[in-house]
């Protein structure tokens, strides 16, 4: 079986773009695609630091992230290798729940996700606002394996999958925007799927 499959329904989102973004092909399958290694990962040490321009910053153990409310989300992923699938089946916690949690001040305007292994990037704070961006746990109703960002990993869908970092530790809320990882080697600040900010 090929990885990617040979239909691709014409389909539209709400918002009338099409589903499937340009120069994007669909999978049944779910690709493994890092820079470095897989950081080991235990949670009885697990933290994320939520920090930066904020009134409250707070630390969350597992237990502690684990005894916010949870919520089920379906959504598609877009990876800028031109991959896309469809239905993915998350559970987590809605980054504006986590928001809400220390009181950002009011010149916040970009967030930027840390992650255990030195990873980073960038996500503008307006991007963040929609119930479908969330710190996931869960895919396809089992814990998410450390090879797809397990723990936790963001789930920012509206953006290439880049944007969802894997092993989050970390989301700091800042004033202006600065590239993360991938960004500082070309990749876009934005990484909008249907308008292909793919570089540059």
């Amino acid at each position: 079986m090929s990885l990617f499959g040979g239909s691709q329904p014409r389909e539209s989102r709400p918002d009338g773009r099409p589903r499937l973004p340009p120069g994007q092909r669909l999978t049944d399958g779910w690709p493994v695609l890092h820079y470095g290694g897989i950081p080991k990962i235990e949670l009885p040490s697990w933290e994320l630091r939520i920090f930066g321009l904020v009134e409250n910053e707070i630390t969350l153990s597992w237990e502690q992230f684990n005894t916010l409310p949870q919520k089920d989300s379906r959504s598609d992923i877009h990876c800028v290798t031109t991959w896309s699938k469809y239905d993915n089946d998350w559970v987590g916690v809605p980054f504006a729940d986590l928001q809400a949690l220390v009181h950002i001040k009011p010149e916040a305007q970009h967030v930027i996700f840390h992650s255990y292994g030195g990873y980073t990037t960038n996500v503008p704070l307006s991007e963040l606002q929609g119930a479908e961006n969330m710190l996931v746990h869960t895919h396809a109703g089992q814990p998410l394996t450390p090879d797809h960002g397990g723990p936790l990993r963001g789930l920012v869908p509206a953006l290439y999958f880049w944007k969802s970092a894997k092993w989050v530790r970390g989301i700091e809320f800042v004033a202006s925007d600065r590239p993360g990882f991938w960004e500082m080697y070309g990749y876009h600040m934005h990484g909008d799927p249907w308008t292909e900010e793919r570089y540059g």
